[in-house]
């Protein structure tokens, strides 16, 4: 098999995979989580995903409907027990729809026992460029190895802190290295999914196999996605498989651009201050600086359009978009309140005229 059909085969069935490791899992929910914390703590970092086929009518009640879809299908999957081997659940506070999802989670596991839901504690990373931010980041950090110590039994300590990031910090190195290369952006979003459920000692041979494999370059107009967090390959596949695109590049929440530098140094203030700068992302940085970000992706990607996809209820990616458009020397077309089933006739339109913003 290929590196390329194992990663594929992989990403489909994360839960299933991850369910068989036999360790401590920890569902994580947004980008500000540091897997590094986690694999200290002696247990597997699994980001959290939704699928639009998991939508449940409860969890749109408990939720409320006005609130990205992704939020919905998450809390579905944690309600109907497919999720029951976590050990807990770290949210992250970068999204009005991660915060709801904690209060829900936190309230039914106090109403509701019998639900038998995991654990669940809010992580509040803070991304302003100052000196009380990165203090402020790193003493909840330091809440957060204590608690994950008291799911998992074992002690972050900073021994084994030093090692995980060294060994995260390998795995990212490999991400970046294939989204450069790109074979496709298909196996680039597999390979960001795989790394951010599997552990990084299993993840390596697999990064290192598919760039060892990697063809050339696919063909296709070259677009460089941006917008909502692609939790799901859907997008990929209708641009990639029946449209003839190439995702060129991305910089949304499920993208090696989303990932952090590796830190200054191997311990909690390293890491407070590398996930303080991580982004910039549309919920938690400037216009000006997204904009100005994308710009210089969009030119190392040598794009030739700039997509911006954005689900319904995640408003924040949207509010970028008129500066991105104005700093690409590209075309630029915007899909805003898109379902979480992609609309492909709208894509395609997108993408015959880009013309700015299409709603």
């Amino acid at each position: 098999m290929t590196a390329l059909d194992r990663l594929a085969e992989l990403y489909a069935a994360r839960p299933d995979h991850v369910r068989a490791l036999g360790r401590p899992v920890v569902g994580v929910v947004g980008a500000d989580v540091p897997p590094e914390l986690v694999e200290a703590a002696g247990a597997v970092a699994y980001r959290l995903h939704g699928s639009p086929d998991h939508v449940s009518p409860e969890a749109r009640e408990i939720l409320g409907a006005a609130l990205d879809p992704v939020a919905h299908s998450v809390l579905t999957r944690l309600l109907d027990g497919s999720l029951a081997f976590l050990t807990g659940v770290v949210v992250s506070r970068d999204s009005q729809a991660s915060l709801q999802l904690f209060y829900a989670l936190r309230e039914l596991r106090r109403l509701e026992p019998a639900r038998g839901l995991p654990p669940v504690v809010l992580l509040d990373l803070l991304h302003l460029p100052t000196e009380h931010t990165a203090r402020y980041d790193e003493a909840r950090l330091e809440q957060l190895a204590g608690t994950l110590a008291g799911w998992t039994g074992t002690e972050p300590t900073p021994d084994r802190l030093a090692a995980a990031v060294r060994s995260v910090a390998g795995v990212r190195a490999l991400l970046r290295q294939i989204s450069a290369a790109r074979c496709s952006g298909t196996a680039a979003l597999h390979a960001v999914g795989v790394a951010t459920a599997l552990p990084s000692a299993d993840v390596v041979p697999l990064l290192e196999q598919l760039l060892a494999e990697s063809a050339e370059v696919p063909g296709g107009r070259r677009v460089f996605l941006t917008g909502s967090g692609q939790d799901t390959d859907e997008l990929y596949r209708v641009l990639e498989g029946e449209l003839g695109c190439l995702v060129a590049g991305e910089d949304h929440g499920w993208s090696a651009a989303a990932l952090p530098a590796d830190p200054a140094t191997p311990d909690l203030e390293g890491l407070a201050r590398s996930y303080r700068d991580r982004g910039p992302a549309a919920p938690t940085a400037s216009i000006a600086d997204r904009a100005a970000v994308t710009a210089e992706r969009v030119r190392d990607a040598r794009a030739d359009l700039l997509l911006a996809v954005v689900r319904e209820h995640d408003e924040a990616p949207a509010w970028d978009f008129p500066a991105q458009a104005a700093a690409v020397d590209v075309p630029a077309a915007l899909l805003a309140r898109q379902p979480y089933r992609i609309a492909t006739d709208e894509l395609q339109d997108a993408l015959a005229q880009p013309i700015g913003s299409r709603s």
